[in-house]
């Protein structure tokens, strides 16, 4: 499958315009340059994904817990104390 590629939507000079420091390709079309010489290239990604694995993990434990009738009882008693009171 190929996808399309994106190119900037301004004209560039030519390489014999910038004459002996002509910016790299990279640099003129827009590309993401990484580093590997970096040993923590990436660790942003895998603390994101740690976090939301957590986040999904949590959720799902709320879920199981409001299921319950004690808690979902609860959780009614509230709501209605509150709307009560505002009478």
């Amino acid at each position: 499958m190929s996808y399309p590629t994106t190119t900037p939507s301004h004209s560039l000079a030519s390489a014999e315009d910038w004459g002996e420091e002509a910016p790299t390709a990279p640099a003129l079309t827009g590309e993401l340059v990484t580093s590997l010489d970096d040993p923590e290239a990436g660790a942003t990604t895998a603390e994101y994904g740690i976090v939301m694995l957590a986040a999904v993990g949590f959720a799902g434990l709320l879920v199981v817990i409001l299921k319950s009738d004690e808690v979902r009882e609860l959780l009614l008693g509230i709501v209605r104390n509150a709307l009560s009171t505002g009478a």
